[in-house]
Parts: C-alpha cells; structure tokens; sequence
C-alpha cells in the first residue's frame, strides 16, 4: 500500500504572477503585452503556444529588444520571483495536516509548469518540491540562450504526472525520456493518480485537470484576482466537470482556498488509512 501524497502545482497565476512576464519586463521590454500580442499572431501562423513565445524570447534578446538572455540573468531573475500572500509558509503547513491526520502517510509536492526551468529552480520555494519540471532552453558558450530544449504545454504536462506516479522523478531521470513509457504494476506504483491533488489555472492544465479526475484525484482550479479577464475561463473548468474546485489564487490563513486544501489531504490521509486497514496484500 503506497503511503504517499502528491500535491502537484502549476506556477504561473497559480503560486504567483507570470513568471515570464515577470522577466520581461525585468529584461527592458517595456510592452509586454505587445510582447504577448505577437505571441499571438505566430499562433495565428501556426506556432503552439509554448514554442512561440520561447523562441520569440530568443529572437527579440538577438534582435537588441531586451538585455541578453543569460542563464544567469534567468536565474537572477528566479532569485526575485514575486509570490502571492501566503504561499511561502503553504508546505510546511500542509505536511502538518498531514501528520496529524495520518502520520504514516509522507505529503510531496512537485511542479509542472509551460514556465521557464532556470527561472524556476532558483525561486524561494523551490525546495519544497521534490522535482521540477518546466521548460528549458539551450545556450551557448557564452550561457545565450539559442533554443528551446524542453517544451512543456498541453498533454505533456500529463507525461510528468505519470512520473510521479511511476517514480521516475530526480535528476539521473532527465536523460531518460522514454522511461515513463514503461508499464509499473499498480502496486508498484510510487503514488497512484488517486493520492494526487492538481492545482492549476490555465488552459495547459486542462489534460491534468481531466486525468486527475478521471482517477479519483482532486483537481483545483485557480485564478488571479487581479485578471478578471481569465475568470471566465478559470469558471468553464468548473461548467466542463473538469475540476473539483474553483478558488482565487489567495494562500493566507483561512482563505477558502487553503480551507479546501486542508480538506483535501485530510480526506486522502484518511482514504489511505481505510485502504490499509482493509489490504490483505
């Protein structure tokens, strides 16, 4: 019986303002929503999302628009990420729900996000999680970015849950890309997708969302006061069955959001104590 939780967590307007826009701005962009504008007339030529504004990064950094784009200025940049109010003190907080409710039961968290890795990595919180996954570019001798090396978007958000699941997280498994292919017998599994809580806002999440859910797990969608344009795409999540929950993405003492999450790995904890009473394997 695998005594394991995994809270998985988007980053952008989830645990924090867009971390890419973010940088932009920090790099000289003054229009960043023109920046973003144009992200979406490569769309309109054909780019996925995801590709496009890397590569549009890489290109307006060649073409003098905004400083050089370093893996140092990337990481400086993490350094300093902005977080949203009670984000910071969520993880040891939430392990503490869990032993309480069940002290067998070990609570990991992990992100997955479209974002950028070397921004990521090097953020406040980044600790926290037991693995990382984000987008990644390539650089030169001179530590420029020249490529994209790693796209996450969409569906592929799911290949790192299945990690999860699998156990094929770690450093050593980042050259390994095929290994999430392989079967795992379900009692083998390191944390089934039903001990798993997603959180996210966005419409990469959607396939998690589903996944998720789908398997017993518990989907939360979140949304950033601030934007009021993405609440209508946040509430057609809950309007689509997708997720368990719709909250803002408000982390203080209290709030619903935090109330939920408390909820939430209680009644795990729980389920797995029940499912152990009751294993015979």
């Amino acid at each position: 019986m695998q005594e394991r939780i995994a809270v998985i967590f988007d980053f952008d307007d989830t645990l924090g303002p867009d971390s890419t826009s973010g940088y932009l701005r920090n790099a000289g962009i003054e229009d960043v929503e023109g920046f973003w504008r144009e992200v979406g007339q490569m769309m309109q030529d054909g780019w996925d999302p995801v590709p496009a504004y890397l590569y549009h990064m890489i290109e307006a950094a060649q073409a003098g628009r905004m400083r050089p784009m370093t893996r140092e200025s990337l990481r400086a940049w993490g350094r300093k990420l902005p977080l949203f109010p009670g984000v910071e003190r969520l993880f040891g907080y939430l392990r503490g729900v869990a032993r309480e409710a069940n002290a067998r039961v070990t609570l990991e968290f992990y992100l997955i996000s479209s974002g950028i890795g070397d921004i990521l990595r090097e953020m406040p919180i980044a600790h926290e999680f037991t693995d990382i996954w984000a987008s990644e570019f390539h650089y030169d001798g001179e530590g420029r970015a020249v490529t994209a090396k790693r796209i996450i978007s969409f569906t592929d958000k799911t290949r790192y849950v299945f990690q999860v699941q699998k156990g094929i997280i770690g450093k050593d498994t980042r050259s390994k890309p095929f290994a999430v292919n392989r079967r795992v017998p379900p009692d083998q599994l390191r944390i089934p997708l039903s001990q798993m809580i997603f959180v996210g806002d966005g419409y990469t999440d959607i396939p998690c969302f589903s996944l998720i859910k789908q398997n017993g797990g518990i989907p939360i969608a979140v949304y950033d006061q601030k934007h009021m344009e993405k609440w209508g795409n946040a509430f057609q999540f809950v309007t689509d069955g997708r997720v368990s929950n719709l909250h803002s993405a408000n982390y203080r003492d209290g709030s619903d959001l935090v109330n939920f999450l408390t909820m939430a790995v209680r009644s795990l904890c729980e389920r797995i104590a029940v499912a152990a009473n009751s294993y015979q394997g």
